[in-house]
This record gives structure tokens, sequence and C-alpha cells, in this order.
């Protein structure tokens, strides 16, 4: 897969990650970029083409594959994160985060999959968490929802490989975005993560871990969990 001549689709890039993305492609040579929000007139990158779509809503998601049917490179950026708990948290809120990163994903990649395979196969990225491997108390639906999104990608990554379409989950840490915002700790420059994961695509990659955090917790998958956990707690 190739960045220079693609036709790319980004989702939520009006700000953050899927902004970066957006601006990368085009820096990259992409023949063009659908940058996609809920709100297309926040968008203000130049060159790209702004559509309008919201990845929760089916009939949005089928307008924009059928405005969009050159597409070569499908970026699945768009999430949530609520900062809700599974047990007292409000489940209306926890829904909304599957129905964004699990549904909403899986809505994206069954309206493009066509798509892509009728213009050569192309390539999906799921834009990921290393929370798709671990919990942390206060933001558990989003670990539900990135590890659901996970085995989505796994699947789908099978499931479409017939077509020549490759499938490429990128995991990260917190990056400096305005999800992230009230977030303390260390924080990846975006434009870092943007740039590692389309390296990955051209590589042919199917996975892309885009800094150390998201390197060692997917080396403790392998570990007592009680070793990761107890460590992280401190």
């Amino acid at each position: 897969m190739q960045i220079s001549g693609s036709i790319a689709l980004v989702t939520g890039a009006n700000r953050g990650i899927g902004r970066h993305f957006a601006q990368q492609l085009l820096e990259r040579g992409a023949a063009k970029v659908y940058a996609t929000s809920r709100n297309p007139q926040q968008i203000d990158i130049p060159g790209v083409e702004r559509l309008r779509l919201d990845i929760t809503d089916p009939r949005s998601v089928e307008e924009a594959a059928a405005a969009a049917p050159d597409v070569t490179l499908l970026v699945n950026n768009a999430g949530i994160a609520t900062f809700t708990n599974l047990v007292n948290g409000d489940l209306s809120t926890i829904r909304s985060e599957l129905d964004t990163h699990f549904w909403g994903t899986l809505s994206m990649v069954r309206a493009f999959a066509p798509v892509l395979g009728a213009n050569g196969g192309g390539a999906i990225l799921n834009v990921l968490s290393a929370m798709s491997w671990f919990s942390h108390d206060g933001a558990n639906a989003y670990g539900v929802a990135k590890a659901a999104e996970w085995s989505l990608t796994n699947g789908v990554r099978l499931e479409l490989a017939g077509q020549g379409t490759l499938v490429t989950g990128l995991h990260l840490g917190a990056a400096d975005t305005d999800m992230m915002a009230s977030y303390e700790g260390a924080k990846m420059d975006p434009a870092d993560v943007v740039r590692a994961a389309l390296d990955g695509i051209e590589a042919g990659r199917l996975e892309v871990l885009a800094d150390e955090w998201s390197t060692h917790v997917k080396a403790s998958l392998a570990n007592d969990p009680s070793a990761f956990y107890t460590a992280t707690a401190r």
C-alpha cells in the first residue's frame, strides 16, 4: 500500500489525531483526502474534500460511501472518551462508547469494504489504543470498547484478506490532543503517532505500536496480570 497517489478517507478529521492524518496524507502525496466530521465546517485543512459523517448513524455512513466511491485507504479514527466506569456508570454513556468504537467502526468497514475491493484492495487503518489490552479505573467503558474494536480489527483482517485489503491496527498510549487534555502524564506528539501509522501501512504491517507504553502493555499479556496491575498502581 502506497500513500502517494492513494484516495484516503479519514473519520474525525476536524481535530486531534484525525486532523494530523489528513494533513500528513496530503504531504505524502495522496491524490485526494476526504476529511470527515459530524460538523465538516470545523475542518480547516487546505486541499481536503470535506464530508459530513457521523459513524454512529447508518444512513450517514451509507451516504459517505456513496459520495466517496474512489477510496483506497480508510482511516477509522473517530472516537470518544467518556471516562465512565462499568459498575456504577451511566449505561447510555457506556453504550455510546461501544456505539462509536465498535459498531461505528464496523459500519464503516462494512460500507467501505466493497469500495476498497472494487478499487484493488487498498487498506484500512483502525486507530485503537493501549487500553485495548488493559483496564483503568475511571475509564473502563473506553477499555471495553477498544478491546472490542481490536478484536473486530483482527476479525475483518481475515475476512478481507481475499480481496487484498490490508487491515492495520494502531495502538498508542496518551497523545497530546483535546481528548486527553485532562491527563497529566506523558503524552506523545500526535504528529509522531500518525507518522508511525502511515509508515506501518506502507510497510504492510498488521499492527503498529506507536510508543513504548503500548509495546510494554502488549508484552505484559503473556505474564501474570497481577504483576502488571501492581506495577501500574505504584
